[in-house]
């Protein structure tokens, strides 16, 4: 019995301490501002939804129109597995609350995207042409000795167009042309890390949600 409780306080503490956890709890206790009383310099949450601004990308295993995706693969060796690859890539774009919009000016972002699609590959059932393709890419084969195909696991998460999305940090108002960005967006809120914290994002419902509601 003693071991079995230390097994499950250690898991409890792991699971506290994982990159979801702490980017869910980040956003979920920081203060909400919708972006028309956002001041100039302070430190808040907003949420907004995703607007490109360059040319999508087009996430490598669904094919799905994306501002962000994330990649991971993992191969299963029995009772135990390992990262066979693990990718990710993002386009500009802001995030739109009614008439104004948000732009991560920052490369310092601690994010937790859902990995909403999902794949497998095994014994049984082969690998299909995309996941094929994105393995070669990465010198990878989702076959092994003799032919035999490996027991893969693929999952991928995007910021897709029109997606509610909460981030977190300092948001100063600059004009848009300042920022790289296109004339007609006129002022836009610039969010930054502030006192070496991170900028926090997710597109995690609990984190979207405003007044009981999702954004």
């Amino acid at each position: 019995m003693i071991i079995l409780a230390v097994v499950v306080i250690i898991a409890i503490i792991i699971s506290f301490f994982t990159r979801k956890a702490i980017v869910r709890r980040k956003l979920k206790k920081a203060p909400l501002r919708s972006l028309a009383d956002f001041k100039h310099g302070e430190t808040a949450k907003i949420v907004g939804r995703v607007e490109f601004v360059d040319e999508p990308l087009e996430a490598p295993l669904s094919g799905r129109e994306c501002a962000w995706y994330c990649v991971r693969i993992m191969q299963s060796h029995g009772k135990s597995s390992s990262t066979l690859i693990e990718a990710e890539d993002k386009c500009r774009f802001v995030l739109r609350d009614g008439d104004k919009v948000a732009y991560i000016n920052d490369n310092t972002i601690k994010k937790y995207i859902e990995m909403d699609k999902r794949y497998h590959s095994g014994t049984f059932e082969d690998a299909g042409p995309r996941l094929e393709a994105y393995l070669k890419k990465h010198d990878k084969k989702s076959q092994g000795f003799l032919g035999l195909n490996k027991s893969l696991h693929y999952s991928e998460g995007v910021l897709e167009k029109g997606e509610a999305v909460a981030v977190l940090g300092k948001g100063e108002w600059r004009d848009a042309e300042s920022l790289g960005l296109p004339r007609e967006y006129g002022v836009v809120l610039s969010i930054t890390t502030s006192e070496n914290n991170p900028v926090y994002l997710s597109d995690d419902p609990d984190t979207v949600t405003v007044h009981g509601k999702s954004s």
